[in-house]
């Protein structure tokens, strides 16, 4: 058996093989219909030829007599030849008969109900007739009538000869048309749901606030809706939870790494001194790290907002150019002259690519060069002439707490990780290569702002 995916293409799959049954059905039914009443409407002459009979039939004291107007001899002759009679008694006797040797119509009718329907052939010809009592005073005769098929009431034979083939056509255009009505008013019922499942497509761990709307959804889909947004509230308020804790742990944790510090200044061994004050700096950067990305979670960029990607480059290579200078490299800012207007937010862009610089910095050797480039299309990208990043690696980097080298102090491997997430909320993306001479590019793409 065949399954489906969707429940769309399900539905409207049964009710083509449905429209397909019953545009061969229909006719059938409606044929067989045209025909039983066809049949019905000429046992019912039938019998009114018969009755016609005996009315003109008069039982006298020498005998019967048939008294029939010219016009009905002319009907029943042999020169018409399409209806005959023929009048039995109660033992089987001809009394009287249109046909020309005087011969009953029906020779075998052996009278077991007061009416039968009879056929035969006579020579080439198809004979059709019923034979049919009728009391006539005291005396029961037979009347049999019969009508050659040949000369059958033509209207009729050809109404039911050719309905099928006509009424075939004209049924399967009805019902492919009833079958495009009921996809339409499907697809109208289907409305909620789609528009649901359009809204859950959106939902993500930065959008944990959004429910799926429950007015107008089907009967049968709403529990089903309503459990899911309830879900959603249980992972939301996880989320939640999940946040604050991060951010909390990080504000308690700034105030003894303060009052750390301010002791380790008070040592007197300067070489212990200085390798503890390093350490509290890698542990403060981690804290501020930890906020960053409590904050970052919630974060969302206004549809309004714009920020010149150029001058938020400026700023971030004028804030990293003193740490490059300590450790003896350099900063560079290319690319665009002019301002490069984009849907953004300028500080969480700064953040983003202070920390794209920083990560180039780190893996960079002294006396090299860290370029920012940034083209008019809101391409930024960030060149360094590390290692470069294995292709295996090239996901992993921007996974939370992944470091491809656990023994460097002060790397929690959150720092891509952020720069990510501020990407994403951009409703941009990232990307890594490794150039061709050596080194990294890391290049971030954003939608221009009219």
């Amino acid at each position: 058996m065949i399954h489906f995916k969707s429940i769309t293409t399900r539905v409207i799959s049964l009710h083509v093989i449905a429209v397909g049954i019953t545009s061969v059905c229909m006719p059938l039914a409606l044929y067989w219909l045209l025909s039983t009443t066809a049949t019905d409407l000429h046992h019912r002459a039938l019998r009114d030829y018969a009755g016609t009979i005996a009315q003109y039939l008069v039982q006298r004291q020498g005998g019967w007599t048939l008294e029939l107007p010219a016009g009905l001899r002319e009907l029943y002759s042999q020169s018409y030849g399409r209806q005959s009679y023929a009048v039995l008694d109660g033992d089987g006797r001809v009394l009287f008969s249109s046909l020309a040797d005087g011969a009953a119509i029906f020779p075998d009718d052996r009278r077991a109900a007061p009416e039968q329907f009879l056929e035969m052939r006579r020579g080439k010809d198809a004979i059709y007739g019923a034979s049919i009592a009728e009391t006539i005073t005291d005396k029961t005769v037979w009347i049999q009538v019969a009508q050659d098929l040949a000369h059958r009431d033509v209207l009729i034979d050809d109404i039911v000869a050719d309905f099928f083939p006509r009424v075939g056509w004209i049924t399967f255009p009805i019902l492919l048309v009833l079958l495009m009505i009921d996809i339409v008013i499907f697809r109208r019922a289907m409305q909620p749901v789609l528009q649901a499942s359009d809204i859950a497509r959106t939902i993500g761990p930065a959008r944990t606030e959004v429910r799926l709307p429950t007015q107008g959804m089907p009967r049968e889909i709403l529990p089903l809706v309503q459990a899911v947004n309830q879900a959603l509230e249980r992972l939301e308020r996880g989320f939640r939870t999940q946040r604050e804790f991060t951010a909390d742990a990080a504000h308690e944790l700034r105030t003894p790494l303060a009052i750390l510090r301010a002791r380790i200044d008070t040592l007197d061994d300067k070489v212990v001194r200085e390798a503890l004050r390093q350490d509290i700096t890698g542990m403060s950067r981690i804290v501020s790290q930890l906020l960053d990305i409590a904050e970052l979670e919630s974060f969302v960029v206004d549809p309004e907002e714009r920020a010149d990607l150029r001058s938020v480059a400026a700023e971030a290579a004028a804030f990293i150019a003193p740490l490059a200078v300590a450790q003896g490299k350099s900063i560079a800012l290319t690319g665009a002259k002019q301002p490069v207007w984009i849907r953004g937010n300028p500080e969480t862009l700064f953040q983003a690519i202070r920390n794209l610089a920083e990560n180039a910095l780190n893996h960079t050797p002294a006396g090299t060069s860290v370029e920012i480039d940034v083209a008019e299309t809101g391409v930024l990208r960030v060149l360094d002439d590390g290692p470069g990043v294995p292709e295996s690696e090239r996901e992993l980097i921007f996974r939370r707490f992944w470091r491809r080298d656990r023994r460097r102090p002060g790397n929690a491997g959150l720092g891509l990780s952020i720069v990510s997430r501020i990407v994403e909320a951009h409703a941009g993306s990232i990307a890594v290569e490794n150039r061709a001479g050596g080194g990294a590019v890391f290049s971030l793409h954003f939608a221009r702002a009219a």
